[in-house]
């Protein structure tokens, strides 16, 4: 046998006198498990719901036809004890499924139908085995799954927008802290506030290099619970010197380790985790903006672009005799930009500068406000005449771009098109931005427009989009144009 020195196996500022007597509930394991109990108390009072809905329909039915069997129905409602077999085996069908866990198992609607479904089969032959009229009659099973079904589906949407909503305006919050390197934090920082909305409080930032942090687990855990912390994102995991340590010490502190994988760029939408071998693996799908998905946008382009047109030709109309009356040039101008998969297309806008304008351009590259120098941008531009301004400030000068979007050269939405002087200043990762069919608005757009003055900062946000793209997407984004354009925010 061999002698191990059992010390060498002791985390460092290991003292049994400071060891706790009990391990902190988790406040993540707690709201959890209260959230799944309003789950199913929810699904339960839905489920008796469909089921007395469908008696007393059924029961009106039979009433009205005056049928032989009147009595017995009518008589014989649901004994208490077979509603609880009901809920029983209904509930826990649905729990098997792990229709409760986090947000998207409980939004896998398809399964929930199955599950229900599923669930009435079972009860239907159970109450084959009694005789008929024992429990209820056997032609409420179908009305009460189509109730069921209803009733169920629908709380679920319901509850789950309404939670979405809430966090979107910040009232169901969860507090977490972040720990990593200050390049990491502030990444996950900003990634985190830009897809989960309002949904975390980031409460701490904490530098891992730092003494206090890195050595001292105990007390800087403590204070993040004081603090109302639930969760820990830990963003430099590699720089973590004993796992094994920080992961007892969170959780014996009352809190949920997350691990976040910043160094690494993955998609949320075009990528899965998937377990081989006990070892977690990240895999990469084709973007989503393809085959089916393609068409479907499209389709909602034309439509929508030709409903656009006809109710705005009066505005364009008038917007085309005051470009001709307030100073010299053609009415349109169209550029030449850069569209999908690098073709080059012009793009159709209202006439907001001076005739001489690319000519101009050279002399005022030295006051460019972007950082980097990929795009031009400028407050008070003196190339922009009188009505031209105006048109900018509510983007009105974009709308000839209807055009462009009926032909099939752009998108309403989708990353914006840019000129070959912008697109010449490249890296060689901004070019993922010509992957998808670019638009007259974008997520960057409705995100700050021109108050946002690095390139970067615009070109994360058309991935997200990318990575993120459906018609809700779309749909939100045309909406929030709307508010951003009559707001004039962001708009020279």
């Amino acid at each position: 046998m061999h002698n191990y020195d059992v010390s060498v196996y002791k985390p460092p500022e290991y003292d049994l006198r400071r060891a706790p007597i009990l391990v902190r509930m988790s406040r993540g394991f707690v709201f959890g498990w209260l959230r799944h109990l309003a789950f199913v108390g929810f699904d339960a009072l839905l489920v008796s719901l469909g089921w007395t809905t469908a008696q007393i329909v059924v029961s009106t039915i039979e009433q009205i036809k005056e049928v032989k069997s009147f009595q017995l129905i009518t008589s014989n409602h649901t004994q208490p004890e077979f509603l609880l077999l009901i809920l029983l085996i209904t509930l826990s069908i649905i729990a098997s499924a792990k229709l409760y866990g986090e947000r998207p198992q409980r939004r896998r609607y398809n399964d929930l139908a199955k599950s229900i479904t599923l669930a009435q089969i079972v009860l239907v032959v159970i109450a084959f085995l009694y005789p008929p009229g024992t429990f209820i009659s056997y032609s409420t099973f179908i009305v009460a799954w189509l109730f069921t079904l209803f009733f169920v589906l629908f709380g679920r949407w319901l509850a789950e927008n309404t939670i979405t909503s809430l966090r979107h305006q910040g009232t169901v919050r969860r507090s977490i802290a972040l720990i990593g390197t200050p390049e990491d934090t502030k990444r996950a920082k900003y990634i985190l506030e830009l897809a989960s909305k309002k949904e975390f409080d980031i409460v701490r930032c904490l530098d891992l290099s730092a003494t206090e942090v890195a050595h001292k687990w105990s007390k800087t855990l403590e204070r993040l619970y004081q603090q109302g912390v639930g969760e820990i994102f830990v963003c430099s995991w590699q720089l973590i010197s004993d796992p094994m340590e920080l992961y007892w010490s969170v959780n014996t502190a009352g809190m949920n380790l997350r691990i976040v994988p910043i160094d690494l760029e993955v998609p949320s939408q075009t990528s899965k985790v998937e377990m081989i071998g006990g070892m977690p693996t990240v895999k990469f799908s084709p973007p989503t903006l393809v085959g089916s998905d393609f068409w479907t946008k499209r389709i909602f382009d034309v439509a929508m672009a030709a409903v656009a047109l006809t109710l705005a030709s009066p505005i364009l109309t008038v917007i085309a005799i005051l470009i001709k009356l307030d100073s010299p040039g053609s009415i349109f101008y169209r550029q030449t930009r850069i569209g999908l998969r690098g073709t080059e297309i012009k793009v159709w806008k209202f006439r907001t500068m001076v005739t001489n304008a690319e000519q101009l351009l050279k002399d005022l590259e030295a006051q460019n406000e972007i950082e980097g120098g990929v795009l031009f941008k400028m407050k008070d531009d003196p190339r922009i005449t009188p009505i031209g301004k105006f048109l900018r400030r509510y983007s009105l000068d974009e709308l000839p771009q209807l055009i462009n979007v009926l032909v099939g050269q752009m998108s309403l939405v989708g990353p914006r098109p840019l000129p070959l002087r912008d697109v010449e200043g490249f890296e060689e990762h901004h070019f993922v931005r010509h992957n998808v069919t670019p638009g007259i608005t974008g997520l960057w757009q409705v995100s700050g427009r021109s108050d946002i003055t690095n390139f970067d900062d615009a070109f994360k946000l058309d991935v997200d989009y990318i990575n993120n793209w459906s018609l809700a997407l779309d749909f939100s984004i045309l909406f929030k144009t709307v508010k951003v354009v009559l707001a004039k925010e962001g708009a020279y």
